[in-house]
């Protein structure tokens, strides 16, 4: 039996701010058995432009998207936020339209969020290296609420070794960023980033972790100004044993 074909959806976020996601995203898929390819003529998922209210770039965004992922068996996205908008809204995109529809259908059937995808479609166990550290989780709004990812990241950290979780009290407390949100209520993302540190502070954990690089973004710069001494990772950094060899989020590279 052939492995699965899967496409890597980088997303925008990744690929400028943090390419070492992907190379674990990678590297993961492929130790669960895929073959991963990255279609070059990806672009950005549309959110922004979606979210904006801005339909017709939304469009043509989406048009490119389903033709570059149409031959895949599966498209996996480190972003709950991202896997959101192809899997849920994107379809929306095109309800005039019988025939793009039904391909936005197809997409949206095979798309999936990386840890989502790694434990319940592939039924993988990670073998990480050690990593004895306190660590807590940020459930991100659009993985959570649209998407279901809550046990599956939980499930791939209890195979690190020495990594232990202290829950926060409120895990699924918004981290204020929401794409565009902090833009427009940048007070309110403010007093939202700080509720979280606090959450995050009280759980004593050294490490942060999440799935969606957005919320580790902003993390970042909220802990940083409170001179926190968190340190800030997308999950498939650790899973994917790179991080001793990386900066943390927010720590610029020497």
């Amino acid at each position: 039996m052939n492995p699965p074909r899967v496409a890597l959806f980088v997303t925008c976020l990744v690929d400028l701010h943090r390419p070492s996601i992907g190379f674990a995203s990678i590297a993961l898929l492929e130790a669960a058995g895929c073959q991963v390819e990255i279609p070059k003529a990806q672009t950005c998922c549309g959110q922004p432009a979606y979210n904006a209210g801005d339909r017709t770039t939304a469009r043509d965004l989406a048009r490119g998207i389903i033709a570059a992922f149409a031959a895949y068996d599966y498209v996996v996205v480190p972003s709950g936020s991202c896997a959101g908008m192809l899997s849920r809204h994107l379809p929306e995109l095109f309800g005039e339209d019988p025939n793009l529809r039904a391909a936005a259908d197809a997409l949206a059937a095979k798309t999936f969020e990386l840890t989502t995808f790694l434990v319940d479609v592939m039924h993988f166990t990670p073998a990480p290296p050690p990593l004895p550290i306190l660590a807590t989780y940020h459930d991100s709004c659009a993985g959570l609420r649209e998407l279901g990812v809550k046990s599956q990241p939980r499930q791939l950290l209890a195979a690190v070794p020495g990594l232990e979780l202290s829950e926060m009290a409120e895990p699924e407390l918004c981290c204020g960023f929401g794409g565009t949100f902090c833009i427009k209520f940048p007070d309110i993302s403010a007093r939202m980033a700080a509720d979280k540190a606090t959450g995050i502070e009280a759980t004593g954990a050294a490490l942060l972790l999440a799935g969606d690089l957005g919320c580790l973004l902003n993390l970042a710069g909220t802990l940083s100004r409170r001179n926190a001494k968190t340190e800030v990772r997308h999950i498939a950094e650790i899973l994917a044993g790179i991080a001793p060899t990386t900066p943390a989020i927010g720590i610029p590279a020497k």
